[in-house]
């Protein structure tokens, strides 16, 4: 074939390939240069570097004429191999064209041979088909930035719904929450009421005030374990929930040191609040509650004993 018919070939058919009669390759469309890794195979045996999968039985150049104008699922031997659909058509002089393309594979080929859209014929539907899936991919990737988008909108707006927003502690409801998952389990709760806080809202401000509480939250998270829960469900009341904690050494140590800590004067300005703490302790052993309200009321009469022996102490209900 002349230069200028290849020259043809390659705008129209870029993946097509010239064959001798005896399976020879002649010339190789720019394209389909590119699927045997730019590797030139001009001189090779089309079955050297193709295998023919479908018609079955297609293993040397006598068989090319019992495929002409059929079918062929053929596998490309490239650096990269590649499954192609082709079609065999017969040229002048003894010269087979063997033209193919990507099927239903195009969208991993042209990513594999990084191929873009002048590598296929202006009128080719690939060409199309690669402008949908791109469309496609884009859609797709909006559409995921938005579900993550919104799935963390919706994991900010539970976690808003279950915290403190002055000290970051658990709230009420998260307190509710888990007490829901304790009855049957072993756990201890602390109920833990701030002494002497309204002096301190009354005699330097609210802004005094609210620097306590976010002190008195750092200080009852740094004492406690990983698992265990620290909620503030009032002004100046904080409740902990310490599961599988029921010793009463073990809780009246815990106890101790945060009184001692919160006794310690809290800076704020050129000021030091001057607080203590009374704590209430209830221990569930595990089995039949008659209700987690039952044992908050426990905890918080053993709280307001505390108080009324003295306060900055720790009271176990009995």
């Amino acid at each position: 074939m002349n230069r200028d018919c290849c020259g043809a070939l390659d705008q129209l058919l870029p993946m097509h390939a010239v064959l001798d009669d005896q399976g020879i390759i002649l010339h190789v469309g720019p394209t389909l240069t590119k699927v045997f890794g730019d590797t030139s195979v001009v001189g090779q045996s089309v079955f050297d570097v193709v295998a023919f999968s479908r018609p079955k039985g297609i293993s040397g150049a006598a068989d090319l004429p019992k495929v002409l104008g059929r079918k062929l699922r053929l596998e490309a031997k490239g650096a990269v191999e590649t499954r192609l659909t082709g079609v065999l058509a017969r040229g002048d002089k003894n010269i087979y064209i063997l033209d193919t393309s990507f099927g239903f594979a195009v969208a991993q080929s042209v990513t594999e041979h990084r191929l873009v859209s002048t590598d296929f014929s202006p009128t080719d539907l690939t060409v199309e088909m690669l402008f949908v899936i791109e469309a496609k991919s884009a859609a797709m990737s909006a559409s995921r930035q938005l579900n993550q988008r919104l799935q963390a909108a919706r994991i900010a707006a539970e976690e808003q719904a279950f915290t403190d927003t002055l000290t970051g502690l658990k709230n009420r409801r998260a307190l509710d929450v888990v007490l829901e998952r304790l009855p049957d389990q072993e756990f201890a709760l602390i109920y833990l009421d701030l002494d002497y806080f309204k002096a301190v809202n009354d005699t330097h401000g609210h802004a005094a005030g609210d620097a306590v509480l976010q002190a008195v939250a750092k200080i009852l998270v740094s004492n406690v374990r990983r698992n265990d829960t620290v909620a503030r469900i009032g002004g100046d009341e904080f409740v902990i929930v310490c599961p599988g904690m029921i010793r009463q050494d073990a809780l009246g140590r815990l106890a101790r040191k945060m009184i001692d800590e919160i006794e310690v004067p809290i800076p704020f300005g050129d000021i030091s609040a001057k607080i203590s703490s009374s704590i209430g302790i209830v221990s569930h052993k595990g089995g039949e509650v008659s209700s987690m309200e039952s044992l908050s009321e426990m905890a918080d009469a053993a709280l307001y004993a505390a108080k009324n022996a003295g306060r900055g102490q720790a009271v176990f209900a009995t």
